[in-house]
């Protein structure tokens, strides 16, 4: 008789902790039940995603990423426009469901969120004077560089045991250059070409060295805890691939017929797979 009273105590019990526990998150089954992917996208930010002078509607790379992300997934798409600062809280807090705005993987990133397998792989490179072209990265050991404030581009600096001169903005760190304030400045490599093809056009003669200063992946910034949903994205984005969607996606806002001059040269590849030092 003790012995039953005991089950009773425990099967009365299996109900109490089972409400106790939490539920299990599922953010894909979210998605996929109400219809609609939630995809963040910058406010503003060309050629990413930013306002048509037309239409006032979000246009861009990472816009119609998200969009050939939404019909791999068979829902609706909604885009989420958010600020270059807020962009990491928007996704930890849920907000939206995935990130699609030029977003490269560094240490801290990846401590608040997980990221896709990247489907390009950005660069930090450094431009320089047109005399110094042929130049390594080692030659500029102990340099004067150039680069924006508390940018992935002062970290490169500073990883190849150059010295960083540091402005508050792009202009103003690309000018200390051009001023003799430093031997060379680093940016992104997009903002590095378009800036020595502008250069050019006013009688300016510079180059970018042919070594990287630090590779940046990027990837769509996902929810850390969500296994079926980075699933789904990363089996998207290969297919997309294999189907030639990115590509086309690409030399529409960045390809070589564009401004930036930009050559797709990398896959959907597994971070894993990438040789790289990441960026802090």
């Amino acid at each position: 008789m003790k012995n039953v009273n005991k089950l009773s105590v425990v099967l009365l019990a299996v109900p109490l902790l089972l409400t106790a526990l939490p539920s299990l998150a599922n953010m894909l089954s979210d998605i996929q039940g109400r219809g609609v992917l939630n995809c963040g996208v910058y406010s503003d930010v060309p050629p990413f995603s930013s306002p048509d002078v037309k239409t006032r509607k979000l246009v861009g790379m990472d816009v119609d990423l998200c969009g050939a992300l939404a019909k791999q997934m068979g829902v609706k798409l909604n885009l989420m426009p958010v600020s270059v600062e807020a962009r990491i809280a928007v996704l930890t807090t849920g907000r939206v469901d995935v990130l699609v705005a030029n977003l490269a993987y560094t240490k801290t990133r990846a401590a608040q969120i997980q990221f896709s397998d990247p489907y390009y792989i950005a660069k930090e490179v450094l431009v320089v004077k047109s005399v110094d072209a042929d130049k390594t990265r080692a030659d500029f050991k102990g340099k004067r560089i150039s680069a924006t404030k508390g940018s992935t581009s002062e970290q490169s600096i500073r990883m190849a045991d150059a010295k960083p001169v540091t402005f508050q903005d792009t202009a103003s760190a690309y000018l200390a250059l051009q001023q003799n304030k430093s031997v060379g400045f680093v940016t992104n490599n997009m903002t590095a070409t378009k800036l020595v093809m502008q250069a050019k056009k006013d009688g300016v003669n510079l180059a970018i060295i042919k070594e990287p200063m630090a590779l940046e992946p990027i990837a769509v910034g996902l929810k850390q805890g969500e296994p079926a949903l980075l699933a789904k994205v990363n089996s998207s984005l290969y297919a997309m691939d294999a189907a030639g969607e990115i590509d086309q996606i690409w030399n529409r806002w960045i390809g070589p017929d564009t401004d930036y001059k930009m050559v797709r040269a990398e896959k959907v590849q597994p971070l894993a797979s990438l040789k790289f030092v990441p960026l802090e």
